[in-house]
């Protein structure tokens, strides 16, 4: 059994209770966890207060020193932590590998920003007689993390680095489904010589361990990755305590491909951003708008694009699509393709359950490319969190940015164009926290990241992330 990680130690649950992880790709136990309470949960605040002080008290190269002896550690077992998370997740192996390295540059990022003087106030003049004004950051106290199952390790980093960077300490709570890379992860930190206490990893339901984290008075930060619905209800239980939350929520991507694209491009760029970790990602494409005098080819090649994906389990060197991470999951694309179809659209790739030696147990969906589907349609207005991607020919640009914005979510946009001005409009115009022009969907560490509309509130990545994990305090320094 893998243990929680609580005061630098490895435990069990207090009552003894645990959990199963099972693999995706063949419905096999990879592993037990422990089932956490809300006890469990409070021990772990308590021994992140109880090291705050030491750790926030310490020189900032001080502490991107020992982060970046993590990150060194973490990196001469990225095989071991890749294969987990392909066991507990589901996806490619290659895919496993290069979020498990993105996970030590994550800690390297945010150590060298705060090593370097990234974590800066401001100083002004005032009216008052030999007086200054400063503005200092100081760090929260403890932060929880609350981590999603699609990118655990990625999105693991981009809230405890920032964290611990700046002085803060961490409770995570890693999904119930993927918590082994991460139980994993916290345990390699510790041998390379982080102090006890400064990050906890506790496992059990979102509804105990999640719950006591975003209402426990001691916590003064939530960084959550997750569904609308369940951010909702993570600000709403935050606001008794005036707690600091950022919120990074679902997203339906819109994509435009205008009539002078380089359509080739184009459908590669789409491709990737859709199909990547079996759709299932908050950032990705999710609906197109291509304008008439290029639907023809661009349809054609991304839809060939779909069918030449292999599609197999992670672990399979060759597989460029794992299976969907949850039986409920595929259901849920299932029924969403069923609406599409029965309201008149037309199955151009994928569309079913692979059949075969080795998909008889897993959650596997083919690449999925449908067209003619009516505006009314679910694929739309909802969230498509798999393999599944709808095409739209409209007649110009204009009905291309307008329907763009037609959605609840702004997270995430692309564009394919030759023409700057149109590519302008789309910067300005298309509500959304991130909008890619000519390039495929990939959200770097160098820019913040975060959503319009439902799909977030406040920042991750970039320096302006440090803003999130620091408390602002004015300062009149006078003379006497």
């Amino acid at each position: 059994m893998a243990l929680m990680i609580i005061n630098g130690q490895p435990v069990a649950a207090a009552s003894g209770e645990t959990m199963e992880v099972r693999n995706p790709a063949t419905n096999q136990v990879v592993d037990t966890v422990p089932k956490a309470s809300a006890e469990d949960t409070r021990k772990a605040i308590e021994a992140a207060a109880a090291a705050f002080p030491k750790w926030s008290s310490m020189p900032a190269h001080e502490r991107a020193s020992i982060l970046l002896k993590t990150a060194a550690h973490v990196r001469d077992h990225l095989k071991e932590v890749a294969e987990l998370l392909t066991a507990e997740q589901g996806k490619p192996i290659r895919d496993s590998h290069i979020e498990a390295d993105r996970f030590a540059a994550g800690i390297e990022q945010y150590a060298g920003l705060v090593a370097g003087g990234h974590l800066k106030g401001e100083q002004m003049s005032l009216p008052q007689y030999k007086a200054m004004g400063l503005v200092v950051r100081r760090p929260m106290g403890v932060t929880g993390a609350i981590i999603p199952w699609n990118f655990p390790l990625t999105l693991f980093a981009n809230k405890m680095a920032p964290a611990l960077a700046v002085g803060n300490t961490v409770v995570a709570k890693p999904a119930s489904t993927t918590p082994l890379a991460t139980l994993k992860l916290a345990e390699l930190m510790y041998e390379a010589g982080l102090p006890e206490g400064v990050l906890n990893v506790v496992t059990g339901p979102g509804a105990v361990v999640g719950e006591e984290l975003i209402r426990h008075p001691l916590v003064r930060k939530i960084g959550f990755t997750g569904e609308t619905v369940t951010g909702q209800r993570v600000m709403a239980s935050a606001a008794p305590e005036i707690k600091r939350v950022t919120l990074e929520l679902g997203g339906s991507d819109p994509a435009i491909v205008c009539d002078d694209a380089d359509v080739e491009l184009a459908a590669k760029s789409i491709a990737i951003g859709r199909f990547f970790n079996c759709g299932q990602a908050c950032l990705a494409v999710k609906r197109v708008y291509v304008q008439e005098p290029v639907a023809e080819e661009f349809i054609e090649k991304i839809t060939s694009r779909a069918q030449r994906l292999k599609v197999g389990p992670g672990s399979d060197p060759q597989s460029q699509m794992g299976p969907m991470h949850t039986e409920g999951g595929r259901a849920g694309i299932e029924a969403q393709l069923k609406d599409a179809v029965d309201r008149g659209g037309k199955v151009l790739a994928g569309g079913k359950r692979p059949t075969g030696d080795g998909f008889d147990k897993g959650w596997f969906f083919e690449p999925t490319v449908i067209t003619d589907v009516p505006a009314d349609a679910r694929v739309w207005k909802e969230e498509t969190f798999g393999p599944l991607l709808p095409i739209m020919v409209v007649k110009d640009f204009e009905e291309a940015l307008q329907r763009a914005n037609e959605s609840e979510y702004g997270l995430g946009s692309s564009i394919f164009t030759r023409d700057f001005g149109k590519a302008q409009r789309a910067i300005d115009e298309i509500q959304a926290g991130y909008t890619w022009v000519n390039s495929i969907q990939v959200a770097y560490d160098e820019l913040p990241f975060g959503g319009w509309k439902h799909s977030g509130y406040g920042k991750e990545h970039g320096t302006d992330v440090l803003d999130y994990y620091t408390e602002e305090k004015s300062v009149i320094l006078a003379g006497v």
